[in-house]
């Protein structure tokens, strides 16, 4: 057999066990058919080799892992020359969580609402023993928070004294002092200017009486104005304010009732003549006419203008019960049309929650993309029909709206989902997935035609000139391809094209990836 023979069985064999063509998942393969085929090769023996030199006690650690490449050999000999004990990477790992938890700690008690939250996040997220994948976004959590963060606000406060924004303890101690300095100055001329304006504000302004409680602290203060500078004061005159504001409102109470009876027969009145009578300008006018003389005579008061109105009142009197009858049964339409309206708003609401658009881009979005994968697993399960994912992410998308703004990335989206939506077939199923990422549902299509569509997408996206404000943004997409009938389950089916972006990703973007027969 000759060495060709045995690499493209090499090749196959890689395929047939669903992994991807890596130098190490290659020279597995290659030594095994080697080996097969009877055929001696000196880069399949340098691992036995290398471990034979080693001594004992590592040799038999070795036997352990089931060492097969050189690399897994070199990340070995690496961790075992890091390794000072046995035990240290880890109580290293554990004192590092515990100071990084403490640190988190002190950070929740500062006064930052959102920093706080934050750490409490973090604090149980490390609580929860997570995977590198939710740490790293926890990390960026933070770098987002830091690079955001603006105390520009402190500035304001610059006009009340010294503003030091590493020491907010010692900034609030300078405006105490700043406070207590003020406070010093006042004179006696000025504590009796201002205790003369506070008894005078104590004085109701509707009702006609004082009460006691307010009258004995108005003559205190007059008598002592120093009072105002002590602190026992302040809740007996926040006592007799609020005595005050009740004592007023009673009075509008009492005032607003004696009126409320008449009122309600003059409006039900008013709008009977608008609605009935031809002349109802002309009444209308004679009864504002009236109204006006009020305002007009200073010398009337309340209970005059009560006597005029309930005069008024009377004489529109005869035809109230009519008028009752006719409001009775446009109130019976109006709580019928109201029971509608509710009942509409209700249906209105179930269709905005039952919406499958994205709202960005009018794509469909991720809920319409689950249940459009449902009905083509279906029709895979009971026909046979083979489909294809591709998922598309925007290369670098973050960089767009860091340097041009989160108004400038939206419209990038939304110019790339025009893109998408043209190069798709009207059979193809097209939406946002979530942030920059989208996906295409193609029926009746394989790995390779998945593959033919992703790239038409990336070079019209290459080629495209995305421009907000007069500025050109650069855009570039990776696009990861899988079929249906490669795989055991949908859910597989979605995580393996999830992997082939990943490997586009990491094989330098803007390229397509997939799994080539």
């Amino acid at each position: 057999m000759t060495i060709q023979s045995i690499i493209k069985k090499a090749v196959k064999r890689l395929e047939l066990e669903g992994k991807l063509l890596t130098p190490d998942y290659y020279a597995e393969a290659f030594c095994k058919e080697a080996q097969k085929a009877g055929m001696q090769s000196e880069d399949c023996g340098h691992v036995d080799k290398f471990c034979k030199t080693l001594n004992k006690d590592i040799q038999k650690e070795l036997s352990q892992y089931r060492i097969k490449t050189m690399g897994e050999l070199a990340r070995f000999l690496i961790s075992k020359l890091n390794r000072l004990k046995p035990t240290i990477c880890s109580e290293l790992l554990d004192a590092q969580t515990t100071f990084t938890k403490r640190i988190l700690q002190v950070v929740e008690v500062l006064h930052n609402a959102e920093a706080s939250q934050l750490a409490r996040q973090s604090i149980k997220l490390l609580n929860s023993s997570p995977n590198t994948l939710e740490l790293e976004q926890y990390r960026q959590y933070w770098v987002n928070f830091i690079t955001t963060y603006d105390d520009s606000f402190l500035n304001e406060l610059s006009s009340l004294g010294d503003v030091d924004s590493t020491n907010l303890s010692k900034t609030v101690k300078s405006f105490k002092a700043l406070a207590s300095l003020d406070t010093a100055k006042f004179d006696n001329n000025e504590l009796q200017r201002v205790a003369s304006m506070l008894v005078s504000s104590f004085v109701p302004s509707i009702a006609s009486s004082v009460n006691d409680k307010i009258a004995n602290l108005s003559q205190k203060i007059k008598n002592n104005p120093t009072l105002l500078d002590s602190s026992s004061i302040e809740s007996e005159i926040k006592s007799v304010i609020l005595l005050r504001i009740a004592l007023d409102k009673k009075s509008v109470k009492e005032m607003v009732e004696s009126l409320d009876g008449v009122l309600d027969k003059l409006s039900f009145r008013l709008i009977e003549m608008i609605e009935r009578s031809d002349d109802s300008t002309l009444e209308i006018q004679k009864i504002k006419s009236e109204l006006e003389s009020y305002n007009d005579d200073s010398s009337s008061n309340f209970k005059t203008a009560h006597k005029k109105l309930f005069v008024i009142a009377t004489a529109l009197e005869e035809n109230t019960q009519l008028l009752s009858k006719d409001l009775k049964t446009h109130s019976a339409e109006v709580t019928v049309l109201s029971k509608k309206i509710r009942k509409l708003e209700k249906e209105l609401e179930k269709a905005k929650t039952a919406s499958k658009e994205d709202f960005l881009t009018k794509l469909y979005n991720k809920r319409a993309l689950d249940e459009f994968m449902n009905v083509k697993e279906g029709e895979y399960e009971r026909y046979g029909h083979n489909f294809s994912v591709i998922m598309f992410d925007l290369d670098h998308f973050k960089d767009v709206n860091d340097n041009y703004g989160h108004d400038a990335g939206d419209a990038v989206l939304c110019a790339f989902a025009k893109i998408l939506k043209k190069e798709a077939r009207s059979v193809d199923i097209v939406g946002r997935f979530g942030g920059e990422e989208f996906m295409a549902l193609l029926s009746e299509t394989d790995s390779k035609g998945g593959a033919i569509f992703a790239e038409k997408v990336r070079k019209h996206v290459q080629k495209a000139r995305f421009m907000y404000k007069g500025e050109r943004i650069e855009v570039t997409v990776s696009c990861g391809v899988s079929e249906r009938k490669l795989h055991a389950s949908l859910s597989s089916v979605i995580n393996s094209a999830d992997e082939y972006l990943y490997k586009a990703k990491k094989d330098g973007r803007n390229q397509v990836a997939y799994k080539k027969k």
